[in-house]
């Protein structure tokens, strides 16, 4: 398989070999990220000129995710880009600037936007009727096009002024950013694309755009996040050890730095947390071990004849945070054997058609679909029913943990391989003590709802 082509001493190299597949990402474009599980995934941002102006032209900008499980949460996404001439806005709906900028030369009428480079965000839900186009208004929040892709688009309209009047002088803007909230996203330059048709709401009639440009952005946690956003833990019915997140998983309590991270126990704690309606691209999280906004915990909970059953927890320990919208991506190589998902949503994500070993998991809309902020309301859970296959099946060497896990599209640092719950030494059909059990799940229920 060819990757890309690189220059090696002066001659070009096709890339074939899989050994060299780490080097050639670390040395293709920059601009450029690859997800394995969702390899076609990006965010298209489209640009069609509607109608012209007598110094410009009014457009609707259209945000695009065809992520299938990452999402853009709140505070939402910003996005900027760089004017080629000298142009101007002169109002929007639907969206906003963040700055006016300097529009001195202007005596009347002030533009809305004067920036060489502005910067443009959503508006927020309750915005009057007259300001708002389809699809705006949700504060920049976008979900993964497998949540809901009736939610999984954005727009706005805007009016430029001191622009091309016509295909043959209009420039398309440079150097588009994406934020959502925070760095990730690297955008493409903006390519001329064959104009975008639409069709009447009585389907007799379709139009098209007087002219259209696409921007591709894609993401790389490498560029969003220095430090892992989530840990993992396991535990079994078979083995009475807990395995936690590993220390330091996301970074190490500052003990010379009183209030790097809060102690639930501490008195006065309401004045310090802030309300549930704020949430904070940076995170205020609860001390602990791993440090982790997000702890995933699969837990092995049962064994029947032919099925087997899993429970998996998911608590914030990030104050500054609820988590609208949150999903989990698993891969387990019995997925393709799962049975029933309770009270989580569920979908197989199979970019490669012949290997079915990735879910997606989900909130309920309206019952779970929000992670509150750290405390007794931060988490939330489910249990997964497998059916076995004889063939492949065992409780030995951690089979019955998973290889990875994805929290709103971020890898979560799972634990070493060598430290999975095992199986006893004695055959795996030897029973469990009754005092077994109940030591374990009562361990299990304090790890998983204690504040450490």
């Amino acid at each position: 398989m060819e990757f890309c082509v690189m220059p090696i001493n002066g001659f070009f190299s096709k890339v074939t070999n899989y050994t060299l597949l780490l080097f050639l990402l670390l040395s293709c474009s920059s601009t450029e990220a690859y997800d394995a599980l969702d390899p076609t995934g990006n965010i298209t941002i489209k640009w069609d000129i509607i109608n012209w102006t007598p110094d410009g032209y009014v457009a609707v900008v259209i945000i695009y995710n065809f992520q299938q499980y990452r999402h853009i949460q709140a505070p939402g996404w910003t996005l900027g880009w760089t004017w080629a001439k000298k142009e101007v806005i002169w109002n929007m709906v639907g969206g906003q600037t963040t700055e006016q900028g300097d529009c001195s030369r202007y005596k009347a009428n002030l533009p809305h936007c004067c920036k060489k480079n502005p910067t443009v965000v959503d508006l927020m839900p309750g915005t009057p009727y007259n300001q708002q186009i389809t699809n705006c208004c949700r504060g920049g929040v976008l979900n993964s096009w497998v949540q809901d892709p009736a939610t999984a688009a954005s727009s706005f309209q805007v009016n430029v002024g001191a622009a091309g009047t016509s295909n043959r002088t209009v420039r398309v803007p440079k150097n588009f950013t994406l934020k959502a909230p925070g760095p990730g996203y690297t955008c493409g330059p903006a390519k001329i694309v064959k104009p975008s048709k639409f069709v009447t709401t009585d389907k007799r009639r379709t139009t098209q755009a007087q002219m259209t440009w696409n921007v591709t952005c894609t993401y790389s946690q490498f560029l969003a996040q220095k430090t892992p956003t989530c840990c993992v833990s396991l535990s079994s019915f078979y083995n009475e050890t807990i395995i936690p997140c590993q220390t330091c998983a996301c970074g190490c309590q500052n003990v010379t730095q009183p209030g790097s991270c809060i102690n639930p126990k501490m008195p006065h704690l309401a004045s310090v947390v802030p309300s549930s309606g704020k949430n904070s691209y940076t995170p205020l999280v609860q001390c602990t071990s791993h440090m982790c906004p997000i702890r995933v915990h699969w837990h092995v909970k049962l064994n029947y004849k032919e099925y087997w059953r899993v429970k998996m927890t998911i608590t914030n320990f990030n104050y500054n945070m609820n988590y609208t919208q949150w999903n989990l991506v698993v891969q387990h190589p019995n997925f393709d054997n799962l049975t029933t998902v309770f009270s989580f949503n569920h979908k197989s994500l199979t970019p490669y058609a012949s290997i079915n070993d990735t879910a997606m998991l989900w909130g309920v809309k309206f019952y779970n679909d929000l992670l509150m902020h750290a405390g007794p309301m931060g988490n939330v859970q489910s249990e997964l029913l497998f059916q076995k296959d004889q063939a492949t099946f065992t409780f030995e060497k951690g089979w019955a943990f998973p290889r990875r896990i994805y929290f709103n599209g971020e890898n979560c640092v799972m634990p070493p391989p060598e430290a999975y719950p095992w199986l006893p030494n004695t055959s795996s059909s030897r029973p469990v003590s009754t005092f077994n059990l109940i030591m374990t799940f009562l361990s299990a229920m304090t790890f998983l709802y204690g504040y450490t």
